[in-house]
C-alpha cells in the first residue's frame, strides 16, 4: 500500500518524505507569507485597526518569515547531511513558529476565515514534519 511505502521510505536516510515535506513548506510558506501580509493590509484598511497593533502584527509576520527560513534550512541540512544537531535545532525553532501561527490564529487584531484556514494548515504541516523530523533523528541515533 502507499502508506507501508510512505513508511519504509521514512527508515531510508535521509528521509525522503521529510526531505519533501521540507521544500513543501517553504512553497506553502512562501504564499502563507504573502497572503497573511495582503490580508494585514487589507484589515488595516477595511477595519479600525488600532495603530498600536498594526506594527506588532507586521513584526510577528516578519519574525516568523525569519524563523521560517531558518527552520527549512537546518531541516533539509540536518536531513541530507544525516546529523540529528541540525534537525534537532529545527524541532525547536518549529515551537516559535507554531506559537507565532497559534498568535495569527487565534490572538492577532482580526482573524479572518482565511486567517483559520491557512494557519490551521500551516499547523498540520509542521505536525507532520516535526513527526518525520523525530523519526530521522531516531534512525540517525539508533
Amino acid at each position: 500500500s502507499l502508506l507501508q511505502e510512505i513508511l519504509n521510505a521514512s527508515s531510508q536516510l535521509p528521509s525522503v518524505p521529510l526531505q519533501l515535506l521540507v521544500y513543501v513548506n517553504g512553497v506553502y510558506y512562501s504564499f502563507y507569507f504573502v497572503a497573511t501580509l495582503a490580508m494585514i493590509m487589507y484589515k488595516s484598511q477595511a477595519f479600525s485597526y488600532p495603530d498600536d497593533f498594526l506594527a506588532p502584527d507586521l513584526t510577528l509576520l516578519f519574525i516568523m518569515a525569519i524563523l521560517e527560513a531558518l527552520r527549512l534550512y537546518l531541516g533539509s541540512k540536518g536531513n541530507l547531511t544525516e546529523e540529528e544537531a541540525p534537525l534537532g535545532l529545527s524541532l525547536a525553532v518549529t515551537v516559535g513558529s507554531v506559537l507565532l501561527s497559534l498568535y495569527f490564529l487565534v490572538w492577532q487584531t482580526y482573524v479572518l476565515r482565511a486567517d483559520v484556514l491557512l494557519n490551521a494548515l500551516l499547523l498540520c504541516t509542521y505536525g507532520l514534519e516535526s513527526v518525520l523530523k523525530v523519526m530521522a533523528i531516531a534512525a540517525l541515533v539508533s
